[in-house]
């Protein structure tokens, strides 16, 4: 590695819990920030590259999930997980001051707060999956597990 990447604040989280993580960084498009272009980038399977999306529920409040990036967010099926009514994503304003993360840069690991989360069932076949570190053009490759034990996540089934 020719240049030293500069520790996120959730490598730092996953440094003092000890959880094994790689990172693997990417050229990012301003104009692309999706999570399909980052796993193309990044050659990985985009079943394996998980996004993380900010919601509100009218009863839990702030919650987050993570899918896989070519995957849409059934939002009945994570309400039912969340013994909410409704839920709905949240307006790209909230989510600096929400998690302390911007769009395409927003990682499940290390937000303002820990609220409740969310992780789609999938991602306990793979061995390591990503999300994002924190940053832009970052990824943080994990086992799943260890992701479910940082953020406290429940699984729920999205499809």
């Amino acid at each position: 590695m020719s240049s030293k990447i500069q520790k996120t604040n959730a490598m730092r989280i996953l440094d003092r819990a000890k959880i094994k993580y790689e990172v693997k960084t990417y050229e990012y498009d301003e104009s692309d920030l999706s999570g399909t272009s980052a796993a193309e980038k990044m050659g990985a399977d985009p079943d394996t590259i998980f996004k993380t999306i900010v919601l509100r529920g009218e009863k839990t409040g702030i919650l987050v999930c993570m899918i896989p990036v070519n995957h849409e967010i059934h939002l009945k099926n994570l309400a039912a997980s969340a013994k909410d009514k409704r839920v709905e994503m949240i307006h790209l304003k909230e989510l600096l001051p929400l998690t302390g993360y911007i769009r395409g840069g927003c990682s499940p690991i290390g937000m303002k707060k820990l609220y409740p989360s969310y992780i789609e069932s999938s991602a306990l076949k793979h061995d390591k999956i990503g999300v994002s570190g924190g940053k832009r053009g970052l990824q943080i490759l994990l086992d799943p597990n260890d992701l479910i034990s940082i953020t406290k996540a429940a699984l729920f089934e999205n499809l």
